[in-house]
């Protein structure tokens, strides 16, 4: 197979960008590349690295790359988190991110950059909307992958839910039998693929308005489940999500300090009016922090476990992927529980 040429360009451009302008460098393709996974030799000066290109390197993408016989010498990626980072670095692998950011050691070549600033990362796809990460949140949770079925479960419009499963398949993370009659459902092309893309786009679209509340709570998970019923109370829908939900779904971590709540919101003012409904005052660097509601399907196919109102485990793994290292050891072991479902 020839490696997509896309893909060799961006692996081509990432390796330039951390090397000197000097560098005699030349990059190859081998089988089996694809977008979401690719294999390329680069020559420098007569010295050949192996490289390995991921789009998104979560911690399991990196265990599916230390799997291997043959372990690459680089990894490139669109983002290699710092769980990621850790691991590469500890089976002796370097890394680039499309950043610019980079951490390579052989014994003839030494990189180490921070690459570009936050605010000069790539937009979001534009064709990832709340509707589509809604559509695709839900096939993940388990919903079959059709517009009433959706609709049923999310509340989003049937005409949102066909467009944004049309949205999916035209990206080819679904696909169906036929394209029409008894067999043309949809099916997920690949979960794992879907996850990423998801999480990835989730983390695109996130919402810039959030506020921090300041709480007394002895136990996190005792003091948000408190929280939670006083919104009840009050007729206000929240769902948690993050590590204190996390806690409850897929336990792990031995301790909690710090929630994230989404509710029904959509202002800085919204939000204060939420927290003060129940007592609580904005602060800066409260271990609670308040968010719109990224979606319907958030809101709609949250589950209740130990007295939190809980986000769907897909949303819960973009949120923990986002979180540090110790998120991402999270996520990964949410990820894994809820395939063995």
């Amino acid at each position: 197979m020839v490696a997509n040429s896309e893909v060799h360009r961006r692996v081509d451009t990432a390796l330039r960008d951390v090397l000197p302008k000097s560098v005699d460098l030349s990059v190859s393709g081998t089988e089996g590349s694809s977008e979401s996974g690719a294999d390329f030799v680069a020559e420098i000066r007569g010295t050949r690295l192996r490289i390995a290109w991921v789009r998104h390197a979560w911690l399991s993408s990196i265990e599916r790359i230390m799997a291997r016989v043959d372990l690459p010498d680089v990894l490139v990626a669109e983002r290699v988190p710092p769980a990621s980072r850790i691991a590469l670095t500890e089976a002796g692998i370097g890394w680039i991110e499309t950043t610019g950011a980079a951490e390579i050691a052989t014994d003839f070549l030494v990189v180490s950059r921070s690459g570009r600033a936050p605010g000069t990362v790539r937009k979001a796809p534009t064709r990832w909307t709340s509707s589509v990460l809604g559509v695709a949140e839900a096939i993940l949770a388990g919903v079959q992958p059709t517009g009433s079925a959706i609709h049923e479960a999310t509340q989003i419009s049937v005409g949102a839910c066909t467009k944004a499963l049309r949205t999916l398949a035209d990206l080819g993370l679904l696909e169906a039998d036929a394209a029409r009659g008894p067999r043309s459902g949809r099916r997920v092309v690949d979960t794992d693929g879907l996850l990423d893309t998801y999480v990835a786009s989730a983390h695109e679209l996130r919402s810039p308005v959030s506020l921090s509340v300041g709480v007394v709570w002895q136990d996190t998970v005792e003091g948000l489940a408190k929280t939670g019923r006083d919104w009840d109370t009050a007729g206000l829908a929240w769902v948690a999500t993050g590590l204190a939900a996390a806690a409850v779904v897929a336990p792990l971590l031995t301790s909690v300090g710090t929630a994230e709540v989404y509710v029904e919101a959509a202002t800085i003012s919204e939000l204060e009016l939420v927290a003060t409904e129940v007592g609580l005052r904005p602060i800066e660097g409260g271990r609670l922090r308040l968010a719109p509601f990224p979606t319907a399907t958030t809101r709609h196919m949250a589950k209740v476990a130990d007295g939190l109102r809980v986000a769907p485990w897909p949303r819960l793994v973009a949120d923990l992927r986002r979180s540090g290292v110790r998120g991402e050891e999270a996520a990964e072991h949410l990820r894994e529980i809820a395939r063995g479902r």
